[in-house]
């Protein structure tokens, strides 16, 4: 696997794992969905049930926002396995055009978020570096 494979198995990832981190350094791992434009990774925060609406996530990036993301696949032949981690700086998205724009392209990835758009914040990740293995 080369960069350019990395990046779209990443891209066509239909579930990753992100990673943040308190100002601590204690780390908070979640699965989530995303859309990678270009060389930024975009969530949004959604209507599914969470445990509480002061999500740990965003509360880790507001106090450090590196962050690294993983897709992965595995099969019982391990001879197919391989991941892809992105690690980079995450920010709360707060222009507009960006936030319409990352939404569509999830709305597009995804048909849960056509038949009800996320209202709550929209996150990037500035991907500073692609890390990827494969058997």
């Amino acid at each position: 696997m080369d960069e350019r494979e990395a990046v779209d198995r990443l891209a066509s990832a239909r579930v990753a794992r992100l990673a943040t981190a308190d100002a601590g350094g204690m780390p908070h791992v979640v699965p989530f969905v995303f859309v990678l434009l270009d060389r930024t990774i975009y969530w949004a925060v959604d209507e599914k049930p969470k445990r509480s609406p002061r999500l740990k996530r965003l509360e880790n990036i507001a106090a450090n926002p590196n962050v690294a993301v993983v897709a992965d696949h595995y099969e019982e032949d391990w001879s197919k396995l391989w991941w892809v981690r992105a690690s980079g700086i995450a920010r709360v998205v707060g222009e507009e055009t960006e936030r319409t724009r990352a939404l569509e392209a999830l709305a597009a990835k995804y048909p849960q978020d056509r038949d009800a758009p996320p209202d709550g914040p929209v996150v990037a990740v500035d991907v500073v570096r692609i890390g990827w293995w494969t058997a």
